[in-house]
């Protein structure tokens, strides 16, 4: 057995898969774990969200693609508060951001707009800026690139777990602020066989306090409040389909 210690951002799979992917913060590596059998550590475990920040230590084969690893230490230091909206009507900026072939992800600053600017669409209440002396920067639009899967295949991206993004989540662009919250948006269903460009949209904000992120939330179906128990990820069985 192989053991490896460090940083690890949980993405908690699907509830009918009962595993957790674990990408390492300092280096571009998945780990899959399994998310019960555990003694000491299972409180621990099972408090784990989407998006938390972990030290860990964790024992597998690496060899073996078929085994899960194993969490044989945790400790939570921090985490990003995830929602996803599925379905859903893809805000404007999002367009500005797509570019096929890109191996990073690539970001739209957002700002607050006045009140009396904002519009009732899915841009409601905020704008592309590189004025942040007009308006201070609030957070980001971010579009994540994904490499093509064998034969066509298509896994919805909000549920791989395999963001490129743990650089724009330790600080925003264009704020320089770690990301509070994220929302990742997809216009398909989960179930969808086929999908829609631009995907992997993921909104980032700085601040959980501000009235553009409520009335975001609100309109996509989300909890407004970051210490919300409800959990927003999509129902979907993979072995159903």
């Amino acid at each position: 057995m192989t053991q490896r210690s460090g940083r690890f951002r949980v993405y908690r799979v699907v509830p009918s898969v009962p595993h957790l992917n674990l990408q390492a913060v300092d280096e571009l590596t998945l780990y899959t774990v399994y998310e019960s059998g555990y003694e000491t550590i299972q409180e621990s475990v099972d408090t784990l969200r989407t998006g938390d920040l972990i030290e860990a230590t964790i024992s597998g084969d690496p060899a073996d693609d078929a085994e899960a690893w194993r969490l044989t230490a945790i400790d939570r230091i921090g985490g990003v508060r995830m929602d996803f909206a599925v379905n859903a009507t893809l805000p404007a900026v999002a367009n500005t951001c797509w570019e096929s072939g890109q191996s990073e992800p690539r970001c739209v600053t957002l700002a607050n707009q006045d009140d009396t600017q904002s519009n009732s669409g899915p841009d409601g209440g905020f704008e592309s800026s590189t004025d942040t002396d007009s308006a201070p920067p609030i957070g980001a639009c971010c579009v994540q690139p994904r490499a093509g899967l064998p034969d066509g295949a298509f896994i919805p991206n909000i549920l791989t777990g395999t963001l490129p993004l743990e650089s724009v989540l330790q600080s925003v662009p264009g704020t320089d602020d770690p990301a509070v919250t994220a929302l990742f948006i997809d216009p398909a269903r989960p179930s969808a066989d086929n999908y829609e460009i631009p995907f992997g949209v993921v909104l980032l904000f700085t601040q959980s306090d501000t009235d553009l992120r409520k009335r975001l939330y609100q309109q996509y179906d989300c909890p407004t409040e970051p210490d919300s128990d409800i959990d927003t990820r999509p129902s979907f069985d993979p072995y159903a389909m």
